[in-house]
């Protein structure tokens, strides 16, 4: 599983014309399953997501987490986070899970990061989006559950 979070002071999806979710302080992640993605690859994200230091504390260091600045976060599905670009020019994207898959393990993620008690909005699987944002600092933050796993 992958996910880029960026550090946002507002974050907005709009499907259709219609908006599905808004924060304000908090995370946009970007949400992409792996074919081989499992529930504890989700779990392991969860937690590293609410508990990242990357907000600033009252010296303006990246000090505190999520959970410490009781931000949102909005949740939006992006498989082509899984594009490989390495042959040709058309991206390819064999290596994301199938959508029934990837709609589990998107929802399974959105769950844990509400059992921190977050305030979780999102966009709609599958859908085309518009995302509007407002990234602070700017930070934005890739995380990947191979990655993770491996130790260092």
């Amino acid at each position: 599983m992958r996910v880029l979070i960026q550090r946002v002071s507002e974050a907005r999806v709009v499907v259709e014309g219609k908006e599905t979710g808004r924060i304000g302080q908090g995370l946009l992640v970007l949400v992409g399953a792996g074919r081989d993605d499992t529930g504890a690859d989700v779990r392991r994200l969860a937690e590293k997501t609410v508990n990242l230091r990357i907000f600033e504390d009252e010296a303006g260091k990246m000090n505190l987490s999520l959970l410490d600045v009781g931000g949102g976060v909005l949740v939006v599905s992006q498989f082509t986070l899984y594009a490989d670009c390495r042959k040709g020019r058309r991206p390819s994207f064999a290596d994301a899970a199938p959508p029934e898959e990837g709609e589990r393990l998107y929802l399974e993620y959105v769950k844990a990061i509400e059992e921190y008690g977050v305030k979780v909005a999102t966009g709609v699987f599958g859908a085309h989006m518009q995302v509007e944002l407002v990234n602070d600092g700017p930070v934005t933050i890739w995380l990947d559950s191979e990655e993770l796993a491996r130790p260092r």
